[in-house]
């Protein structure tokens, strides 16, 4: 009978023990899940309140006017006005033929010195700071420099093109080369990342590849083709598309190099929704405009996304 009553004594002990750990193992839980939980919800909240807010009150004004303090609702009236702007349709062959070229050059230069840096196998480190620098620097400061730079009287690229006896470039003041320049300076000013991020990809492609594509005689650009852009393939498209998405939203360089200039020739959609806001200050256009652009990249990003769910699913 003693023995029972031990036993029963030693059982509940445990029990109330094992309950007591387990309340306390569920309330470090709890007290971590709500810790993660608020720095979730302030987050949210400054998602909503600097993303979500202005972007839904843009497409609220755009449906909007206001004439001397009185608000009133026009429905698709800033929309038409915007259409029937001379100066929309040129922003937007600006903005496309400076997202065009920004393809074929800012998206290709950052692949090929990723390829080269990753070759190299003791300066990797120094040759990554060195890419990434321009991202490093102010972007007004470096878009300045450059500025100084393609200067067509005393600039430094005109004073390498005498030295070279090559004829000078106008590059800024000049219709047909305003864009080029444009794209060389945003290309500078942004490829560290698209480089640092090409290099990663580049780094967790299996050596083995590599040796067997040289055995079997492959050259370099041959490695490049049936090796590295294979294996790369979903990072190339996605960095496309997230350079599409920015290209075309190009502002900086115009507005400090150009001012949408000479004769209108790099004035962007960006650049002409500043315009209309703080220009003409008519902020219900702007935010028409803006809706615009929200929509056209949407419209990209939606395409995207279908071609990558049948690029997986073939």
């Amino acid at each position: 009978m003693a023995y029972a009553l031990a036993t029963e004594r030693l059982q509940d002990t445990t029990r109330r023990g094992g309950s007591e750990s387990t309340w306390k193992a569920l309330r470090r839980a709890a007290g971590r899940n709500l810790r993660a939980h608020a720095f979730l919800f302030g987050a949210l909240v400054c998602f909503a309140l600097f993303t979500w807010y202005p972007m839904i009150r843009e497409i609220i004004m755009s449906f909007q006017r206001v004439h001397r303090g009185q608000t009133t609702w026009v429905g698709l009236g800033n929309y038409r006005q915007v259409a029937a702007d001379p100066e929309f349709w040129q922003a937007w062959r600006n903005t496309l033929e400076f997202t065009g070229l920004a393809l074929v050059f800012g998206f290709a230069a950052p692949f090929a010195v990723a390829i080269v840096v990753n070759e190299f196998r003791h300066a990797q480190g120094y040759l990554r700071i060195l890419v990434y620098l321009p991202v490093m620097l102010p972007p007004v400061a470096g878009i300045l420099l450059f500025k100084y730079f393609m200067d067509p009287g005393f600039g430094l690229f005109n004073e390498a093109l005498h030295i070279l006896h090559l004829p000078k470039s106008q590059w800024l003041a000049s219709k047909s080369s305003s864009m080029p320049s444009l794209v060389v300076v945003s290309t500078w000013g942004n490829m560290g990342t698209a480089t640092l991020v090409y290099l990663a990809a580049l780094q967790g492609i299996p050596g083995d590849l590599y040796e067997a594509a040289e055995l079997d005689g492959c050259s370099v650009l041959q490695r490049i083709r049936h090796v590295t852009v294979p294996q790369t393939r979903l990072i190339l498209s996605l960095m496309a598309m997230l350079q599409i998405v920015a290209t075309m939203q190009m502002f900086t360089e115009a507005f400090v190099l150009t001012g949408g200039g000479p004769e209108g020739s790099t004035t962007t959609v960006v650049y002409l929704l500043y315009n209309y806001a703080f220009n003409y200050n008519k902020f219900n256009t702007a935010a028409a405009l803006g809706v615009i652009m929200l929509l056209v990249l949407a419209c990209f990003s939606a395409i995207y996304i279908v071609l990558e769910r049948r690029g997986s699913e073939d």
